[in-house]
């Protein structure tokens, strides 16, 4: 290309659509991502009913598809996915192996049955296997898997150094750590995909024992040397500076803090239970008073300044209260009608989806239509 050529292209304007479409896209902020997901995780946890929670982990992967950016930690959902169909064959297998809670008549098959000790009573080793027992094993396992999506989720869509720049001055010791392991995993998944493409590049296989016994060290000593470099980063800018405040204003934060958290612990326990626990929300509204101004007074110990704040507008409202009203909608569902959302096993039955409960689900959709595309890396 000639000179003039070049001074040509420089001196043209930039297409005036792709300005336009880069101003109307950004990141949304990473605490509305995990009120989202944490919502559709405390929907899911209320519900054994298998076509629920699918429907629940087929909302969470269409707005993951729909909203998720091209950064590494942006490709970690496939590996949750792939961690929650092992956790709910491992589920299954202990089923299996060591026996159900649940009692049954309609038996499978029989597996060799070793005999133990006086002192382990109530545990089997092989036994008969029921449709009750297997049943009642999927539908658990499914549960557990549904919930690692929903945190999945909330990994691949949240920048997690945004995270922890979004967070109060007073848990910072804290947000380093849960910085630092959020991105493990998604640096565990990006070092994989750069190994496997590497031993292709070379014409060796990458699959089978021997190939991932060949990655596996480089993979882990890979994602924890990049996870650690990010901590000594946001170190060296400052993060660790603490102000001189009082000591009975610490001690007073602190305890603040703990009680308000121990509140809220308790509270979400007693919604989330099944039963009516009148004392749930009084203690909730105290806990998280007591969180806020906790929090509030151990902020006075950070000095730290924030570059370009992540805003919090009328995308970031409606991806929140989405997760909040599916949650909230599931849970008013499961004390009312409890048979719908936890389908039987003794005797077992088919289970139906429960039309109320499904359109509420539905809800966590929002976030898909109404935030904006996050912006894509130019290479």
């Amino acid at each position: 290309m000639s000179v003039d050529r070049l001074r040509r292209t420089a001196a043209d304007p930039p297409n005036s659509a792709a300005v336009h479409s880069r101003s109307l896209s950004r990141q949304v902020h990473p605490g509305a991502w995990w009120l989202w997901s944490l919502g559709l995780a405390a929907a899911a946890s209320r519900t054994s009913n298998p076509l629920l929670l699918l429907l629940v982990l087929a909302v969470a992967g269409f707005v993951v598809a729909a909203r998720r950016g091209d950064a590494p930690w942006a490709r970690s959902y496939a590996a949750f996915l792939r961690l929650g169909l092992l956790v709910l064959a491992a589920r299954m297998v202990f089923a299996i192996v060591l026996g159900s809670p649940v009692g049954g008549t309609h038996v499978l098959f029989t597996l060799p049955q070793l005999p133990l000790p006086g002192w382990a009573q109530g545990v089997r080793l092989g036994g008969s296997v029921t449709l009750e027992g297997v049943l009642f094993a999927l539908y658990e396992g499914l549960r557990l898997a549904v919930l690692l999506a929903c945190v999945g989720a909330a990994n691949a869509l949240a920048s997690p150094s945004r995270l922890l720049r979004s967070l109060p001055g007073a848990l910072y010791e804290a947000g380093v750590a849960a910085v630092v392991a959020m991105t493990f995993a998604p640096n565990l998944v990006a070092d994989v995909r750069r190994l496997r493409a590497a031993r292709r590049l070379r014409g060796r296989t990458d699959r089978g024992v021997r190939a991932v016994l060949s990655v596996g060290l480089p993979v882990l000593e890979g994602a924890l040397e990049r996870s650690v470099a990010l901590a000594a980063a946001m170190d060296t800018r400052g993060f660790g500076r603490t102000a001189d405040v009082p000591r009975r204003v610490v001690r007073t934060g602190g305890a603040l803090t703990l009680t308000g958290l121990l509140g809220v612990c308790a509270a979400t326990y007693g919604l989330l239970t099944a039963g009516s626990h009148p004392w749930a929300l009084p203690v909730l509204a105290a806990g998280v008073l007591a969180l806020g101004a906790g929090l509030a007074l151990g902020s006075r110990r950070a000095v730290r300044t924030r570059y370009r704040p992540d805003p919090w507008a009328l995308p970031e409202w409606l991806t929140a209260l989405s997760g909040v009203l599916v949650a909230a909608a599931l849970i008013w569902y499961a004390g009312r009608w409890p048979e719908a959302l936890t389908p039987p096993v003794v005797p077992p039955a088919a289970p139906r989806l429960p039309l109320l409960p499904a359109v509420a689900v539905l809800i966590g959709l929002l976030p898909a239509f109404a935030t904006p595309e996050p912006p894509r890396s130019t290479r």
